[in-house]
């Protein structure tokens, strides 16, 4: 059997504030295996984008453990996590997460460059990119001349910039209308038909089940799948 490209080990995170500790994940244990759809549901506070974040290395747990590829993340350096960022994860977020100063083109540019440091490639990559996405007449464009779902899509343009084996998606749809949010879920199934290994957060159940395999949580802890 293919070893999972992503495990947890009874993984938590907790939070306390003002002596009151939240328990925003509490002991989830699961595995995700290469070329794989999951999507990750639960009404709003039951710690799905928590455990995204866990999952995609942005954060890091209070308690158990997180396996990438076999390896236990908290035995990587500071630079390997990084490289794991930048190479082997793409992120979608639901604010887009788009530099406001930059275009649409240096957005989608920019983690090419810092993983190649060279320019002329960035230049060419991001532009097939946005073509790809539909954008390839708003290159010049800043972020705030864009759509909402304009900026979905320059961010999944971002996402693939480094060809990445997992695409990690926090609530893509979430701030967008119901036609623009069937246009990105689309992009979001042909990327995983290409092979793409995609983790989505949603609270929409028509979304969800649009994944192979959906994980339930409710406070915390896993419910279903």
């Amino acid at each position: 059997m293919n070893t999972p490209l992503i495990q947890t080990n009874n993984v938590k995170k907790h939070f306390k504030i003002g002596g009151i500790v939240t328990r925003a994940v509490d002991g989830i244990s699961l595995e995700v295996y290469p070329g794989e759809f999951v999507a990750i549901d639960g009404k709003s506070g039951s710690g799905k984008s928590t455990l995204l974040h866990l999952l995609s290395l942005l954060d890091r747990p209070s308690d158990g453990s997180v396996a990438v590829q076999g390896d236990n993340s908290e035995k990587f350096s500071r630079a390997e996590r990084v490289e794991l960022r930048l190479t082997t994860f793409g992120y979608v977020f639901q604010d887009y997460a788009l530099i406001p100063e930059l275009t649409a083109h240096e957005n989608v540019m920019l983690p090419h460059y810092m993983k190649t440091g060279c320019y002329d490639s960035c230049i060419n990559r991001g532009k097939e990119l946005l073509e790809e996405v539909g954008l390839g007449g708003r290159l010049n464009n800043l972020p705030s001349q864009l759509s909402g779902g304009e900026q979905q899509r320059v961010a999944i343009a971002r996402a693939l910039v480094n060809e990445p084996q997992v695409l990690f998606a926090d609530e893509p749809t979430a701030n967008l209308d119901s036609d623009t949010s069937e246009n990105i879920m689309s992009i979001i199934n042909n990327l995983h038909k290409e092979g793409l290994t995609v983790l989505m957060v949603t609270h929409e159940p028509e979304y969800a089940q649009r994944a192979q395999r959906v994980i339930t949580l409710v406070d915390g802890k896993v419910v279903n799948g």
